[in-house]
C-alpha cells in the first residue's frame, strides 16, 4: 500500500460517532496486541494549553535521556505531525504499515455499525507506533474532554488538566465546573496535576477526592512566576516542594509559565515512576528548548508577525495579553474561524485591529469571511488565507504588527508562506524522475517519467492550488504531477512541476497577474545578500583543526597550542578560506568534554591565529563556549547539534556572526541510534527548515544561517551518498550550504577504510562543488581546494 492510499483511507473514516465511551478504542488496541502496555503513558487534558504543556514535557523528558512519543492534535499540514518520536514525525512507510495492519479490524467493525472514528483510529496508530519505536514514555494530548476521549482507553501513570474554559458545551457541560469534572476523568492514583482555579479547581478536587497537585500562584504545590519578556523569550521561575528552576521559555506569555509548571510536575512524577532522575538542569534546558508551532509563533520582527491558533474567547484574551508586551504602531489582524465558534466573544477578546482582514481556510467547517466580518467592524473579507496574509504584510509598516489567528487551520495555511518553499530537483534520467514522483506520492498510474527530464521542482500546495498549477503548466507546455492524497478535510498535497526555463518564466508571469500568492509559492528561493563572505560567489573551503586528543581522523596531533597554531598557518597557506577549530570530538562513542575544558582548548588558539588571512570558525554545540570563542576573535559558529543548546541562536545573533546549523540526531554520534527516513534529503530539508525559523526569530538573516545536511550523523552510508548527490536540493532553504564529508565512514562503501580516504574526500569535494555547495569542510586543504576550483571552472565553461 502506498502512503497516499493509506492516508486517504484514514481521512475517509467518519469524524463523529453517536456513541460514547472508550471501549471501542480499547478493542482496537487489543486487536493491535495492546501496544500501550509496553511503555508508560502520560495524559494531558485541558481547554487551552494542553498541546503546549505536552511539548514542554516532551523536551524535558528527552533531556533526561528518555525516548519519548508525543501524540497531539490537530496537525498543521501533515497527519504524521500528530505522532512524533523524539521530535521526529512518523515515517510514511510506518503509517502505511499501520493501515495495512488495522484495516481489516476497522472494516469488520464498520460492517457491524461500530467502526472506529478517525480520531480513535489515529490514536491507535500513535500507540502502535510508540510500541514499534520502543519508546519509554508516551505523552497523549486529550482530544475533547477526558471521560470519553479515545486517549482514555489507556492507563496513564501521570495526568493533568492544564486549564478549563467554556468549550464544547454540547458535549461536556454548560459550566466550567461540569467541564472540569469531565476532564478530571484522566486522573490516576498519582495526584492529578492542574493549573485550574475557582469552580473548576473545586470540581477537580471533588472528583479526585482531593488527590491533586496544584500549579500557579503562591500556596500552590508548584508555584509559577512569569517575569516578563526578555527579547523573544519569557523569563519564568518555578518552585516545587524540593526544587526550584529559573529559565526562559521560547513560548511567550504568563500562561506558558503555568504550562511549564504543569510539565515540570508531570516530569518529576514520570521520573519517580521509571526511577530516572529528572534534574533541575533537565527541567531548565528542556523547558527552554521546547517550541510549539502556531502558538504565539513569531515569524518576523519588522513588522512583528505573530501566528496564534487562538480559537475561543479565553485563548484570544491570552493572545491579547501576550501581544501587549510588544511595542508596535498599527495592528493588522487576520482572522479566520470555524462556524461553530463564538465569533463575537473572540472579537471582543482580540487586540483592537487598525486593519482587519477576515478569511476562510480550506476547511469544510470554516465560516465564510463575509459572515465572520459581521463580528469584526470594518473588516475586509478575503476568499483565502494567503491573500489576506499577503495584503496585511504589504500594508504593514516595519513598526506595525501583523497577527494571524482564529483557528489552527488558518495558522497552518498562513505558515506555509514561510515553510512550503519549492525544492529544485536534479533530473538526469528516468530513475531520477521516478524518485521525484515517488517522493511526491504521485500514484504509479499517473507517473510519466519521460516527461520529467527538464527543470523540475517539487512543492506542497493546497488542492485548489494544485488544480490551478496543473492547468497553468499544461498551458505553457510543461507538466504537473499531483499526489494521490485525497483527504477531507482538505490536506496540502505535493506536486512535481517540470518544464524548460522559458516555460517556467511564462508560468511565473501568468501567475503574477492572476494569483500572486501562488506565484510566490512556485518561485525557487534566490536570496540576495550584501554580505561579503568567501562563499558568496564561489565554493569556499573550510579547513579542519581539531585541538582534541580523540578526534576520529587527527586526534592528538594538534592538542598543543603551538602545534595547533602551526597547523592553522599551514591550512591558510594551502588555500583555506576558513579555519574551523574544534575542542570536542563528535566521533561515535566520544565522551562529552566539560565546557571549561573545551574553552581552555579553544580560546588560546583562537587568540593566537587572529591575524591569519582567513575567517575563524569554532566547532561547538555549547553557547557558553561559542561566546568565549567569539570574545577571543572567532568569526563563525559551527554547531553540529543544530542549535540544540537553546542559547546558541541568541549568541550568534548578539555577535551578528554566521552560524552553521547541522542536521544531526545525536552529537557526539550514538552508533546504537538508527533513524528511519522516507527520503533522507526531503526529511533533512524539512527538519532544517524548522531550525532556520528558530535562528531567524533570534535575529539572524538567512545569508548568515549556513545549513549542513550532516553527512554521517544519523545516516547510513547510502543515505550519506544520497545527501552528497542531491546537495543542490538544499537551495530550497535559501541559505548557504556546507558539506562535511571529509574522511567519513561512507567512503568504506568504495573500499576506502580509515586512514585511506584522502582521494575519496577530494572526489567528494568536487561533486559537492558541482552540485552547488557553498562550503566544503575538509582535513586536507590543498587537494580539496584544487578539486572545488576544477568543478567551478567546469561549471563556468559549461554555462
Amino acid at each position: 500500500m502506498q502512503y497516499h492510499e493509506a492516508a486517504t483511507w484514514l481521512f475517509d473514516l467518519r469524524r463523529h460517532s453517536p456513541r460514547t465511551g472508550v471501549e471501542h478504542t480499547r478493542h482496537l488496541l487489543d486487536s493491535l496486541d495492546s501496544p500501550d502496555e509496553s511503555y508508560v503513558v502520560v495524559q494531558i487534558a485541558g481547554s487551552n494549553g494542553k498541546g503546549s504543556t505536552a511539548a514542554l514535557l516532551d523536551r524535558v523528558l528527552r533531556e533526561a535521556g528518555l525516548d519519548v512519543g508525543l501524540y497531539t492534535s490537530p496537525h498543521l499540514s501533515d497527519v504524521r505531525e500528530r505522532v512524533q518520536v523524539n521530535g521526529r514525525k512518523m515515517p510514511k512507510r510506518a503509517l502505511a504499515e499501520y493501515v495495512e495492519t488495522a484495516k481489516s479490524y476497522v472494516t469488520d467493525r464498520g460492517a457491524a455499525g461500530e467502526s472506529p472514528t478517525f480520531f480513535e483510529t489515529v490514536t491507535g496508530m500513535a500507540l502502535w507506533e510508540f510500541d514499534r519505536q520502543e519508546v519509554d514514555v508516551a505523552i497523549l494530548e486529550v482530544g475533547i474532554g477526558g471521560q470519553h476521549d479515545a486517549t482514555s482507553a489507556t492507563t496513564p501513570v501521570a495526568s493533568a488538566v492544564a486549564s478549563v474554559t467554556l468549550e464544547h458545551a454540547d458535549l461536556l457541560g454548560d459550566t466550567e465546573a461540569e467541564i472540569a469534572r469531565d476532564k478530571a476523568h484522566v486522573a490516576t492514583d498519582r495526584p492529578l496535576v492542574t493549573a485550574t482555579t475557582g469552580e473548576a479547581l473545586d470540581a477537580v478536587r471533588d472528583h479526585t477526592d482531593g488527590n491533586v497537585h496544584t500549579v500557579g500562584a503562591a500556596g500552590s504545590d508548584v508555584t509559577t512566576r512569569y517575569e516578563g519578556r526578555v527579547g523573544i523569550e519569557g523569563k519564568v521561575s518555578l518552585a516545587g516542594p524540593d526544587w526550584t528552576v529559573e529559565t526562559r521559555l521560547a513560548m511567550l506569555g504568563a500562561h506558558q509559565a503555568k504550562n511549564a509548571g504543569v510539565a515540570a510536575a508531570l516530569a518529576r512524577q514520570v521520573g519517580e515512576e521509571l526511577d530516572v532522575p529528572v534534574t533541575t538542569d533537565d527541567l531548565a534546558r528542556g523547558l527552554r528548548s521546547a517550541h510549539w508551532p502556531g502558538r504565539f509563533e513569531l515569524m518576523g520582527r519588522e513588522p512583528l508577525v505573530v501566528l496564534d491558533g487562538a480559537h475561543n474567547p479565553g485563548s484570544c484574551e491570552t493572545l491579547t495579553d501576550t501581544l501587549g508586551a510588544f511595542d508596535y504602531d498599527d495592528c493588522h489582524l487576520v482572522v479566520g474561524a470555524m462556524s461553530d465558534k463564538d465569533h463575537a466573544g473572540m472579537a471582543a477578546a482580540l487586540p483592537t485591529g487598525d486593519e482587519i482582514y477576515t478569511c476562510r481556510p480550506d476547511f469544510t467547517r470554516a465560516e465564510r469571511p463575509e459572515v465572520l466580518a459581521e463580528s469584526f467592524p470594518d473588516a475586509t473579507p478575503f476568499d483565502t488565507v494567503g491573500a489576506a496574509v499577503d495584503t496585511a504584510l504589504d500594508a504593514a509598516d516595519s513598526s506595525d504588527a501583523v497577527v494571524v489567528c482564529g483557528s489552527l487551520f488558518v495558522v497552518a495555511e498562513a505558515r506555509e508562506r514561510w515553510t512550503a518553499t519549492p525544492t529544485p530537483k536534479q533530473v538526469r534520467d528516468a530513475d531520477d524522475a521516478r524518485t521525484a514522483l515517488d517522493g511526491a506520492d504521485v500514484p504509479a498510474s499517473d507517473q510519466h517519467p519521460d516527461e520529467i527530464v527538464r527543470e523540475t521542482r517539487t512543492l506542497t500546495v493546497r488542492p485548489a492550488q494544485a488544480r490551478r498549477l496543473d492547468t497553468a503548466m499544461a498551458a505553457v507546455g510543461g507538466s504537473c504531477s499531483v499526489s494521490g492524497l485525497d483527504a477531507q478535510p482538505r490536506e496540502p498535497v505535493s506536486v512535481v512541476l517540470s518544464g524548460t526555463t522559458a516555460e517556467f518564466e511564462t508560468l511565473d508571469a501568468r501567475l503574477r497577474a492572476d494569483d500572486p500568492v501562488l506565484a510566490n509559492r512556485v518561485a525557487v528561493a534566490d536570496p540576495e545578500t550584501d554580505a561579503d563572505y568567501p562563499w558568496t560567489d564561489r565554493t569556499a573551503v573550510m579547513g579542519i583543526l581539531n585541538v582534541t586528543p580523540d578526534s576520529f581522523h587527527d586526534g592528538g596531533e594538534y592538542d598543543a597550542v603551538d602545534a595547533a597554531v602551526e597547523r592553522a598557518e599551514e591550512i591558510v597557506a594551502e588555500g583555506a578560506d576558513i579555519v574551523d577549530i574544534g575542542g570536542e570530538s563528535t566521533r561515535p562513542g566520544a565522551e562529552p568534554v566539560p565546557v571549561d575544558e573545551e574553552i581552555d582548548r579553544l580560546v588560546p588558539v583562537v587568540e593566537r591565529i587572529g591575524d591569519l588571512d582567513a575567517l575563524i570558525s569554532v566547532d561547538t554545540r555549547r553557547a557558553e563556549t561559542a561566546r568565549a570563542a567569539l570574545d577571543a576573535g572567532a568569526d563563525i559558529i559551527n554547531d553540529v547539534s543544530g542549535l540544540a543548546d537553546p542559547g546558541m541562536r541568541f549568541v550568534a545573533a548578539e555577535y551578528d556572526v554566521p552560524v552553521v546549523v547541522m542536521h544531526s540526531i545525536n552529537a557526539p554520534v550514538d552508533p546504537d541510534v538508527t533513524v528511519e527516513y522516507d527520503d533522507v534529503v526531503s526529511d533533512t530539508i524539512a527538519q532544517l527548515r524548522e531550525r532556520i525559523l528558530l535562528a531567524e526569530r533570534a535575529g539572524l538573516s538567512r545569508d548568515q544561517i549556513i545549513v549542513d545536511p550532516g553527512i554521517g550523523f544519523g545516516k547510513s552510508a547510502t543515505e550519506s551518498f544520497e545527501l552528497l548527490d542531491r546537495t543542490g536540493e538544499f537551495a530550497a532553504l535559501g541559505c548557504p550550504v556546507l558539506v562535511g564529508h571529509s574522511h567519513k565512514s561512507l567512503f568504506a562503501r568504495v573500499e576506502r577504510e580509515t586512514g585511506d580516504r584522502y582521494e575519496a574526500t577530494v572526489a567528494g569535494s568536487a561533486i559537492a562543488a558541482d552540485r552547488g555547495a557553498d562550503i566544503v569542510r575538509v582535513h586536507d586543504v590543498a587537494g580539496n581546494v584544487a578539486a572545488v576550483r576544477v568543478a567551478e571552472e567546469t561549471r563556468t565553461q559549461g554555462s
